[in-house]
């Protein structure tokens, strides 16, 4: 059985797999398809609230065929203290496969090793595998191979989205660079044998970039440090000034919720508003062809 916690959990063969799919399923939608869930109930279990998430995965499950059931910590055990290996033997024996949004990487691994489910990662603190696949995805739907591409990720660089990216770009041999300052970069073990350049100089990072790429500050579970996080990233804004080192016909790319006149400028928002809004639908094929692929295996 195979599980999506992590984007190493697929080889460079496989993501291509998937990105094949992606294509097919967006096509195809709204045409007759095999509903290869049919009968089956999976679980959407979140600990961390969600929009583009929720909704993706819950629309997606219903187009193949599944009936999604959704749990909020709130409505389980998990709230009030059960362990994981506990929740995971339960529900292994009701349900057909569960997609997690939490705190934790162990608890989603946990999961998919007392459940006997497939599991798939919605986001943790450490992952966020099926947003960096969609992104991916929406690259190569707008601008061709990702090997062509300089992509340019600016802000918290170590948060689960660029470490995902990081991931990738090893998998796959992009070129990427994280701007970030030093206390937010990621973890020179992390970064080892992957070729991902980072720096505290946004000019440096982002002169020549095809992809320019941004996350909010104060991921989840972070509102604490919100101050402090603020001062430091301040200028690590993608802006009309930012904007100008990249190449002429960039694209801006946000995983959204956006915060603007933070992370990103209102005017750089608005004027790449369908490219970020065609990422955030892209989330719903992508999750798509990522069910359809592990069920295929």
């Amino acid at each position: 059985m195979r599980h999506y916690l992590k984007i190493r959990d697929f080889s460079a063969d496989e993501m291509r797999e998937v990105l094949k799919m992606f294509r097919s399923m967006k096509e195809g939608r709204g045409k007759p398809e095999e509903k290869i869930l049919n009968g089956e109930t999976w679980a959407l279990i979140f600990a961390k609230s969600s929009t583009r998430t929720r909704v993706s995965f819950q629309v997606g499950l219903l187009e193949l065929g599944a009936t999604p059931l959704f749990l909020s910590a709130n409505d389980i055990q998990l709230g009030r203290g059960e362990l994981i290996c506990d929740t995971a033997r339960t529900l292994g024996r009701m349900l057909h496969g569960a997609v997690i949004r939490t705190y934790a990487q162990g608890d989603v691994e946990d999961f998919a090793k007392y459940s006997g489910i497939t599991t798939i990662n919605a986001l943790t603190d450490e992952e966020h595998p099926c947003q960096i696949m969609t992104d991916i995805a929406t690259i190569e739907e707008l601008r061709g191979p990702i090997q062509d591409q300089k992509v340019v990720f600016v802000g918290d660089g170590a948060c689960n989205v660029p470490l995902s990216w990081v991931s990738a770009a090893k998998l796959l041999g992009f070129e990427l660079v994280i701007a970030a300052p030093e206390k937010y970069q990621p973890s020179a073990k992390l970064l080892e044998n992957t070729g991902v350049k980072v720096t505290d100089c946004i000019e440096d990072a982002v002169r020549g970039a095809d992809v320019l790429y941004t996350d909010v500050w104060v991921s989840m579970g972070k509102e604490e440090e919100r101050h402090e996080r603020v001062q430091s990233l301040g200028r690590y804004q993608i802006n009309r000034e930012t904007l100008s080192l990249a190449k002429p016909d960039a694209m801006v790319m946000h995983c959204l919720p956006a915060y603007r006149g933070m992370e990103i400028s209102e005017e750089v928002f608005e004027a790449n508003a369908d490219t970020i809004f065609t990422q955030a639908e892209n989330r719903l094929h992508t999750q798509k062809a990522i069910i359809k692929f592990l069920r295929n295996r």
